[in-house]
């Protein structure tokens, strides 16, 4: 049976435009304690004036999308201060030479910031100096729903669970986008971004996946630091996001349609051996193969055949729902196919079981562990987008859909 297909729990995060030009600052204070004014090509005396400094971007309606730059002529900078309109800090490095501070990060659309330079020259003239610029709002903004979520997990997720943002509008400068997203974890997991067309949307949508299922206790955060990015065609992102997530214990769950079983593995050990029935080997109402991380818990759920083009053949309020594809397939009570389980594969396409060992198979399992099913009687593995069925291929074949690859 199916569900109507639901979308990610969101958190929008997405960016405009004006022209870059140099800001000199204003505001200047020199320090000439007992020095008398001698200017040279390399640079001011004592007493002299002090270095100038620019900045970029700069005016009221300044372009977003590039590194702010504060720049010293005639002297080196000694610190430099960066705030938005917020009044958080931004972070920024010094060229070798102290002349260039460029920002960690671009300048973000609808914002203003603020910066104050010191500076000293040659001669040892000190200077303070203060600006401020504005940039022009976003006229065209991209969000991003972002998996996993605070849905149907209390921040711990099963050792099969990836990463995934998916994509409110389309992602040309797909490179520059994935520049920005960082993962860090716990004990240095290897894994890639991949790109995929998102099954019950057709959005743009990127994923993270480790090379092999996560160690259970890996601590995951993911940094997103997309305000200021321009996704193409002119729409921007204007917030940022993080996220953070522990991985479970290692549970897995096999379905052989064969022999019509589900068994629960904890830690390598089973844990329990269920009676089940897949999907009718006749026709669409096969059941998926391949490896299908549980997506959500979604419960009670109202499943309708003409949802997955099957008619009216059945309209079910159905207990116990775990997805594990946008297109429909769960694992759930089935009560009205109790004669099948254990015995025939006779179901609309998803995994059926009794209630009462439905409800305690969904209390024990978590978002994030991997179901892999196995049978002859199968339709094939979903396409890449369709759940999350990056598993299903090597890890070799999915860093090729790094836009960075």
């Amino acid at each position: 049976m199916s569900a109507r297909p639901v979308r990610h729990p969101s958190a929008r995060l997405a960016v405009a435009a004006a022209v870059l030009a140099p800001l000199a600052l204003t505001a200047c204070t020199a320090d000439s304690s007992g020095a008398a004014s001698d200017d040279k090509a390399g640079g001011a005396k004592a007493g002299g004036k002090p270095a100038a400094v620019t900045v970029t971007p700069a005016g009221q309606t300044a372009r977003a999308g590039e590194p702010i730059r504060v720049t010293a002529r005639g002297g080196t900078l000694t610190s430099v201060a960066v705030t938005d309109g917020k009044g958080k800090s931004v972070g920024g490095t010094l060229s070798e030479g102290n002349t260039v501070w460029t920002s960690e990060r671009r300048a973000a659309p609808g914002a203003t910031y603020r910066v104050t330079a010191g500076t000293t020259t040659e001669g040892g003239t000190k200077g303070t100096e203060q600006a401020s610029f504005s940039t022009a709002k976003a006229e065209r903004t991209n969000t991003v729903d972002w998996w996993p979520g605070t849905r149907g997990t209390d921040g711990t997720v099963g050792v099969a669970q990836p990463i995934s943002l998916a994509f409110d509008h389309p992602v040309t400068n797909k490179a520059e986008v994935e520049k920005q997203l960082k993962v860090v974890t716990s004990n240095d997991t290897e894994g890639s971004w991949g790109w995929v067309k998102e099954w019950n949307s057709g959005r743009d949508r990127i994923d993270w996946r480790p090379k092999e299922y996560w160690k259970p206790g890996t601590k995951v955060t993911l940094k997103a630091p997309l305000s200021g990015i321009d996704s193409g065609n002119g729409r921007w992102f204007v917030r940022d996001y993080d996220n953070s997530f522990t991985v479970g214990a290692r549970q897995e769950i096999k379905v052989d349609l064969d022999s019509y079983k589900l068994t629960l593995e904890r830690d390598g050990k089973t844990v329990r051996t269920i009676p089940i029935s897949g999907g009718d080997p006749n026709g669409d109402t096969r059941t998926w193969k391949g490896i299908m991380p549980v997506m959500v818990k979604e419960g009670t759920v109202n499943m309708r055949s003409e949802t997955v083009g099957l008619g009216d053949a059945y309209d079910k309020m159905v207990k116990y729902s775990a997805r594990l594809t946008w297109s429909g397939l769960f694992v759930h009570a089935a009560p009205w196919n109790a004669r099948y389980f254990g015995n025939e594969n006779a179901s609309s396409g998803c995994i059926g079981m009794s209630t009462e060992n439905a409800s305690t198979f969904y209390a024990q399992i978590r978002q994030g562990d991997p179901v892999t099913v196995t049978g002859k009687d199968t339709k094939g593995i979903p396409d890449q987008g369709n759940g999350f069925s990056n598993w299903n291929v090597s890890y070799e074949e999915w860093k090729k859909r790094s836009a960075l690859s």
